[in-house]
């Protein structure tokens, strides 16, 4: 084995004995979805995380990325990416607000149309790209910018997915939906302790229900930094 493929693949603690302990968590934990459990197994989270914390890659927890950011943890990754593709057929144009270091955009590209992405921190993003990059991925748009004005120079999304927590929803992402049956997850409430919720667009109807309560992300921050 190359040592290119051996970063890859991983060994040790980020072998795929052990990513296929991870997997079986998230089954126990209710992560149904074929597909979403198929990319936890295959992407390597251990190269969106410091060198240091590699060998925790493949536990369900959140890790550190730097400038304030997590890598969110993996049943919550699971879990958001199945409430946004529900069973309604494939979603061909997704919006990401929150890059981060890129895990989630690699999990859930591969299962949709086309991503846009947005991170407010230049150095994650210019990171994340790098990395998508190397690992092959080429139907994502990358985006520096306020994640809470959304992008709507590609709206209508089918899906858009917010990986930081707001204390209200954004109204410019769900203008931003598509009115055919748009999907918007995100968690609301206050620091420390949010819902993760799906909003559905019906024409000019929102509808809302909650996906899982007792979550923690880090906060929507407006602007760039």
């Amino acid at each position: 084995m190359s040592v290119a493929d051996a970063r890859m693949t991983g060994i040790g603690m980020t072998s795929a004995r052990t990513r296929e302990r991870l997997v079986q968590r998230l089954r126990e934990q209710g992560i149904r979805d074929p597909q979403v459990l198929d990319r936890i197994r295959n992407v390597p989270r251990h190269l969106f995380v410091d060198e240091a914390l590699s060998s925790r890659a493949y536990e369900d927890t959140a890790l550190p990325i730097g400038f304030g950011q997590t890598i969110s943890q993996p049943f919550i990754v699971a879990r958001m990416t199945e409430a946004l593709l529900g069973t309604a057929g494939p979603l061909q144009n997704v919006l990401e607000i929150g890059t981060g270091c890129g895990y989630q955009t690699a999990i859930l590209a591969p299962l949709v149309g086309r991503i846009s992405t947005i991170e407010r921190v230049k150095p994650l993003l210019d990171r994340a790209k790098l990395l998508l990059k190397e690992l092959g991925f080429k139907n994502v748009r990358f985006r520096y910018s306020d994640g809470s004005a959304g992008w709507k120079a590609h709206a209508p999304y089918d899906g858009i997915l917010v990986a930081a927590a707001a204390h209200a929803v954004p109204p410019a992402l769900l203008q931003q939906l598509s009115p055919n049956g748009g999907r918007l997850v995100l968690p609301v409430g206050p620091d420390g302790s949010q819902e993760l919720i799906r909003i559905t667009r019906r024409d000019d109807h929102f509808l809302r229900d909650k996906v899982i309560g007792g979550v923690t992300f880090v906060p929507l921050v407006g602007g760039t930094g």
